[in-house]
């Protein structure tokens, strides 16, 4: 048994999933739910997701042997300090954000330190879709987590938070903080930057409406995470803002080199760059694990 009392702090997509991924393994005896919006925890019981929906954070990690906070990245920092004085010792304490750099520094600003028994984490699993109703048992089955422990970490902690995400069939695997948020800077913050920056371009052309109207798989292909929570995206690109600006810089400089060979009509040096990228790309393919 993984946990006799399981507490999941923000009911949305990536909690829910999490949570009937543990029932379905038969992992955890009783879950306890809190979020701050009413209506996902009443769909969260419905659903039979948790088995109580608490009043508050702190009353929901009160007797929980493992918790797992499940918030938007810039409400770590609250989310921690309100279940602070209620966890119960020998609690193991993780999380989901997508930034691990700016969670690490929120749980230093509550705790004074990083705890032995908190295991930063990092589900790379998702859709366009939110809330709990829109969850899925098998979302983590095959997809990557990545575990970015620290210098205090608890060993015996970070073997239940990796125990926790192979019973959902996921693949787990560590890294150092500050790595991490390099990588998915690239891999994952930029492109939804780029996918609302497209969406948002071709809104405000005249004539919008006949492109949308004629657009074929490659352009809802390429725009369909521009669909993902506005606020949710706001919030990562936010707290990892320095390495996207880094990156968001270099792909300008990359698009004013391909404007300017389209003005000089540069053709084959235009082609190389695409030869390239899709040399690229079929290679990362193959890289896949």
């Amino acid at each position: 048994m993984l946990a006799n009392r399981l507490c999941v702090i923000g009911l949305g997509l990536i909690g829910g999933s999490l949570l009937r991924a543990l029932r379905a393994a038969d992992a955890v005896q009783t879950v306890v739910g809190y979020d701050p919006d009413p209506r996902q925890g009443q769909d969260a019981l419905e659903l039979g997701v948790v088995d109580i929906v608490a009043a508050d954070a702190a009353s929901a990690v009160r007797n929980a042997d493992l918790v797992v906070v499940a918030v938007p990245v810039l409400r770590t920092a609250e989310a921690f300090a309100a279940i602070a004085s209620s966890l119960a010792p020998g609690c193991v304490v993780t999380d989901v954000g997508s930034t691990k750099q700016s969670v690490l520094r929120d749980v230093v600003s509550v705790f004074g330190e990083l705890p032995p028994w908190y295991v930063p984490g990092h589900p790379i699993a998702g859709t366009e879709k939110s809330g709990v109703a829109n969850s899925i048992e098998h979302l983590f089955r095959g997809h990557r987590v990545i575990l970015t422990p620290h210098a205090q970490q608890s060993a015996d902690a970070l073997a239940r938070v990796r125990s926790m995400w192979e019973l959902c069939g996921a693949r787990v695997f560590e890294m150092d903080a500050a790595r991490h948020d390099r990588i998915f800077a690239a891999s994952s913050h930029l492109p939804h930057m780029l996918a609302y920056s497209f969406v948002d371009m071709l809104a405000n052309l005249d004539g919008s409406e006949e492109v949308f109207s004629n657009a074929g798989g490659g352009l809802r292909g390429f725009t369909r995470i521009a669909s993902s929570s506005p606020q949710m995206w706001h919030d990562i690109v936010r707290a990892n803002a320095p390495a996207v600006g880094e990156l968001l810089a270099r792909q300008i400089g990359e698009l004013q080199i391909m404007q300017t060979l389209l003005e000089q009509q540069r053709w084959d040096e235009l082609k190389t760059i695409f030869e390239r990228a899709r040399h690229a790309r079929e290679h990362y393919l193959t890289q896949i694990e």
